[in-house]
């Protein structure tokens, strides 16, 4: 016989078995109604301490700690289950409501089934998290670096000084240092170098906060340069008030230990107001300043003169700038860098200055005075054109540490008739940028971090005026009073000689009467509080040739304004003028006009733009103007000069109109798309052809799904966000792109 296998089981483990699997199904039948109470409930409860665990988190961050990653991952993991659970109850209910054969029986057993199984399992879900809840430490504080180096220049004669400030640092009854001294004397270069010791030197605080003040203080651009410091510069921050701000730098600050480094003070900062509490010594405070009397005003415990270089170090310093080949180069040089330590007692920024040009130049060009502007005037002198003096001159027309778009300056110089040299535009804007590299390399401006704007140093600026206002033929050629308070113009006798005026950042709200300006080229009128030029106004200026009203509230133009025969700059950019008076037909030698968010604009008269024959230079990006955008195209192709265009276009047809011509097409600098609803696809591949496009701003185009641009041309490719500088220039490319339903946005090199 073969052999046989046999196995045996109990049988009451065999119907235990099929009994629990059969209850196990079963319930998910029959206790639905009641798991799904128990799943609300058990929610709740996790909701409760999902919250208690977020409001945690919250003060954590408050404190500047990082929040673990198993406490996020757990948030994460309860935010992803809120949904589901919300929408299993919802359907359970339904379900549970959905009854026939008097109320028995469930419509769809199968269905009830497969949901009181996802009830059941979703129940042990909220059970596995409730159980491995967070502990009650949910962040770490990491470590932050107490100080970060700032990038300096080789120096000389730093050590002494340095020296003298660190000791002060460390006497405790010394909480608040000042120091003073001469415009470019060197007081940022030392509190730079301060702050750099920092990372080399032991010591026991716990930030060390570099904040730049300036002449035009913004308390939240410093409340901001201390956040990124000690917190987190996020969207949250940005987003509180100047006051919120205060109170978190206080509650971070007041139990810490610190060091703050405050640059360029011009009057009194009140600490509480930025948020730094000073309840003690513990604490340090260093700033620079030009005024002694701001040490008063600060109540420094110690004020510290910072001098000018000794003879030595002058010397010292000019070799460094000028380098043995140059100082080689002509017997002279020798005798003027001793005429530069003595004259104006070895200021660095008068070396540098004038070191660096003798680089460049390797001759004496130039008489030196005795005091410091003819020193610095030095550079100026040295300057190869009177084309490049004049368009330095100019850029003192706009308020210190005012960052100057390099397009819009070109513009106006050539405007003013600076750059004649060349008939086309093309050539007189590359003669522009070569003046502004000039004027860099002799560090007369200062590029910023925008590689499209430029700056003048203070010092510079001040030597600019000097020039501009006080000296030579300059003489009287020039009224600046920029950011001065004024509410009323200067007075009409003032306006008689001056070939340019400037009234930038004041907070003047009409101008009236009829000023006499035979002279007049340039007037800056930009960021007041105008709202009413009378008609006679502009009707005594007839060689005037640059005229600028950009942020301004006025809402019409004077019908006079048709008296500037000679007018070929024109910025209107950020007024609230209604409509385009037809007067401007006159302005016939008009090449740049500026018209850039003027929202308030709705009309625009029919053929006022064709009639500026002359126009080259014209922007209109998101300036009000929603209909008529094909006449409006027609018009801008009847211009035979235009060389620069920067328009928004608000349907289909008027882009392809747009881009039809050759002409215009090769015309496009700024590009906005806007409103094209309607349209589910949208071809704009075209732009591959618009070869000079540096901005392209797309917004409110709902039916758009997916765009994609092959973009040739050189310049750097960006994705920004950032508000439209009106004019912006150079060689930037922004790509803006806004609305709910941009599927897919793409640019190609």
């Amino acid at each position: 016989m073969g052999n046989i296998c046999s196995i045996s089981l109990p049988a009451d483990r065999i119907v235990s078995s099929f009994w629990d699997g059969t209850t196990e199904h079963a319930n998910y039948l029959r206790k639905l109604p009641e798991n799904l109470v128990e799943l609300g409930t058990a929610w709740e409860r996790l909701k409760e301490l999902r919250n208690d665990v977020k409001r945690k988190v919250d003060i954590a961050e408050r404190e500047q700690m990082q929040p673990l990653d198993q406490v996020q991952g757990w948030l994460s993991r309860v935010e992803t289950l809120e949904t589901q659970v919300t929408q299993l109850i919802g359907d359970g209910t339904d379900e549970v409501e959905k009854k026939c054969l008097g109320g028995c029986c469930p419509r769809h057993c199968r269905t009830r089934y497969k949901l009181g199984k996802r009830v059941a399992r979703k129940l042990k879900e909220v059970d596995i998290l409730m159980s491995r809840r967070p502990s009650d430490v949910v962040a770490e504080r990491l470590p932050s670096p107490r100080v970060g180096e700032r990038p300096s220049e080789a120096t000389v004669g730093m050590n002494s000084r340095i020296g003298k400030v660190w000791s002060s640092l460390h006497q405790e009854q010394v909480g608040i240092i000042g120091l003073y001294g001469l415009g470019g004397v060197g007081k940022t270069t030392l509190l730079t170098q301060i702050n750099n010791a920092f990372t080399k030197r032991t010591h026991d605080f716990d930030f060390v906060i570099w904040a730049t003040v300036s002449k035009n203080v913004n308390l939240e651009n410093i409340q901001d340069d201390i956040w990124k410091k000690i917190g987190f510069c996020d969207d949250k921050w940005k987003s509180k008030s100047r006051d919120e701000k205060a109170t978190s730098i206080w509650r971070v600050l007041s139990e810490k230990r610190f060091v703050l480094l405050l640059d360029d003070l011009w009057e009194r900062l009140t600490l509480s107001d930025v948020g730094v509490p000073f309840q003690s010594k513990k604490n340090k405070i260093v700033f620079t300043t030009r005024s002694e009397e701001v040490c008063a005003q600060m109540e420094a415990d110690k004020k510290i003169k910072v001098e000018c270089l000794t003879w030595t170090e002058s010397w010292e310093l000019f070799r460094m700038k000028l380098g043995e080949d140059t100082l080689d180069f002509h017997p002279e040089i020798p005798e003027l860098a001793q005429a530069v330590a003595q004259e104006c007692c070895g200021l660095p920024l008068v070396l540098t200055t004038i070191g660096r040009g003798l680089v460049r130049r390797r001759r004496r060009n130039g008489s030196m005075g005795d005091k410091v502007f003819p020193l610095l005037k030095y550079s100026y002198d040295c300057l190869p054109t009177e084309v490049a003096r004049s368009c330095f001159l100019y850029c003192s027309l706009f308020p210190e540490d005012y960052q100057m778009p390099k397009i819009i300056l070109i513009y106006q110089w050539i405007c003013e008739g600076f750059l004649g040299e060349f008939d086309d535009m093309e050539g007189a804007q590359n003669q522009g940028y070569n003046i502004i590299g000039t004027l860099i390399h002799a560090c007369l401006l200062e590029e910023t971090n925008n590689d499209y704007k430029v700056k003048l140093h203070d010092v510079i600026r001040d030597m600019a005026l000097w020039i501009a206002c006080g000296t030579g033929k300059e003489q009287h050629e020039f009224l600046v009073e920029a950011v001065c308070g004024l509410t009323e113009a200067p007075e009409v006798a003032r306006w008689m000689e001056p070939k340019r005026i400037s009234l930038i950042g004041n907070q003047i709200e009409k101008l009236t009467g009829s000023p006499n300006c035979p002279n007049l080229l340039t007037l800056f009128l930009r960021d007041n509080n105008l709202k009413m030029i009378s008609d006679s106004f502009f009707q005594f200026m007839p060689n005037l040739r640059v005229l600028d009203l950009t942020r301004n509230s006025i809402t019409e133009l004077p019908r006079g304004i048709s008296n500037l025969v000679s007018l070929q700059f024109l910025d209107l950019s950020h007024t609230k003028i209604k409509e385009l008076p037809i007067e401007l037909k006159n302005l016939d030698k008009l090449k740049c006009l500026g018209l850039v968010s003027m929202y308030e604009l709705s009309s625009i008269p029919e053929q006022l733009i064709s009639s500026l024959l002359m126009l080259q230079v014209i922007n209109m990006f998101d300036c009000g103007i929603c209909d008529g955008d094909e006449a409006l195209v027609e018009e801008l192709e009847s211009l035979k000069y235009l060389h620069d265009l920067g328009v928004t276009i608000t349907n289909v047809s008027a882009f392809k109109r747009l881009l039809s011509p050759d002409k215009l097409r090769s015309c496009i600098s700024r590009l906005g798309l806007q409103n094209f609803n309607g349209s589910s696809s949208f071809n704009i591949t075209s732009l591959s052809n618009v070869k000079n496009l540096q901005e392209l701003h797309i917004s409110n185009c709902g039916s758009l799904e997916d765009l994609e641009i092959d973009w040739v041309g050189e310049g750097k490719k960006t994705v920004e966000s950032n508000y439209l500088q009106p004019w912006v220039g150079g060689h930037r490319k922004v790509f803006e792109v806004e609305g709910p339903n941009m599927g897919c946005f793409c640019s190609k090199p």
